[in-house]
């Protein structure tokens, strides 16, 4: 088997699947509230998104190449795509070790079940607020309810779980330290993310950017914590507090992690990317059964690879995040 890597050892052992465009919630960081458009890239409105035989199909490809070991579904927001519970079922048959997804949580409790039964193995649940008036600033919608019992319901049967808190100066900061309470009482994993760069936000994060640095000395006020050394290909620098409970920080911006990222991009329409940083998309719909042509393709995606974060134009609406 030919071995996809860079210079700097990079490989792609994680497929981060984007299943569509679309999203339940208008989060500020995902949704320009000025401009309806920037839901909209490229006009890939036009192109017809992949069906669930389509997206198996190109997993297959890719896995017999690159032998992942996860798949992550992503969105937009997931549990919308229609045919999620043959997806994932389709996918665990083809022998990958970890399939998770990454979700609002709105729609969780009615399908946490029917999810673990068909094969998904971690949930990651997008909590920004646990007060109702902060989480409809950021969300737009009154949700949160919903969210709270659907994290309930995973936990219930038995999916592991992961809260994820992207940390927004003046809109949720005020929120790290009820976050981190409740997944201490809870006992699930937290990580809280820094602001990207990406979509609306491409050109104007900065006054909202709240860094590694102040989401630990918020946390220092009630919580003495250590520092744990970061797994490799891991996103997540994880810290200890005085009683053994661990949580995370993403910091994509302080503290770039991109050396040793082995990730992947699938969109809905059949692109794939690199990097997150890569705005150009690589389609590969018409060498899913031409290895050598494959291959090529792979190789210039894992020449997209930056080694810190530079911004995208894209939105998570349209790549995940």
């Amino acid at each position: 088997m030919e071995i996809i890597e860079d210079i700097y050892g990079r490989s792609f052992k994680t497929l981060r699947v984007s299943l569509l465009n679309t999203c339940n919630l208008a989060c500020s960081y995902c949704v320009d509230p000025n401009q309806k458009e920037s839901l909209k890239y490229n006009n890939k409105k036009e192109r017809k998104s992949l069906s669930t035989n389509e997206f198996i199909t190109i997993i297959k490809a890719l896995h017999q190449i690159l032998n992942f070991e996860t798949v992550r579904f992503t969105g937009g927001e997931p549990t919308l795509y229609k045919d999620l519970l043959n997806l994932t079922m389709g996918v665990a048959q083809l022998g990958i070790p970890q399939i998770k997804m990454t979700t609002n949580g709105v729609t969780l409790q009615k399908n946490a079940k029917l999810l673990k039964e068909a094969g998904l193995s971690s949930i990651n649940v997008s909590l920004d607020a646990l007060d109702e008036d902060i989480a409809f600033k950021i969300s737009k919608r009154h949700k949160i309810t919903q969210v709270l019992a659907g994290v309930d319901a995973a936990l219930e049967v038995g999916i592991k779980l992961k809260l994820n808190c992207v940390v927004i100066r003046g809109e949720n900061d005020s929120q790290i330290i009820d976050l981190l309470d409740y997944a201490i009482k809870n006992q699930i994993s937290i990580r809280y993310l820094e602001l990207m760069q990406m979509g609306h936000l491409y050109h104007n994060f900065e006054q909202n950017f709240f860094s590694e640095a102040e989401i630990l000395e918020v946390i220092s006020k009630k919580y003495a914590y250590k520092s744990i050394q970061r797994a490799d290909f891991s996103t997540t620098k994880y810290f200890e507090l005085g009683n053994g409970f661990q949580f995370g920080i993403i910091s994509n911006v302080s503290d770039p992690f991109c050396n040793d990222c082995n990730r992947l991009r699938l969109d809905s329409y059949g692109d794939i990317y690199g990097c997150l940083s890569e705005n150009e998309p690589i389609n590969i719909l018409e060498n899913l059964h031409n290895q050598t042509q494959l291959s090529a393709k792979l190789h210039q995606a894992l020449g997209q690879k930056k080694t810190r974060f530079l911004g995208s134009k894209l939105s998570m609406l349209n790549i995940g995040g």
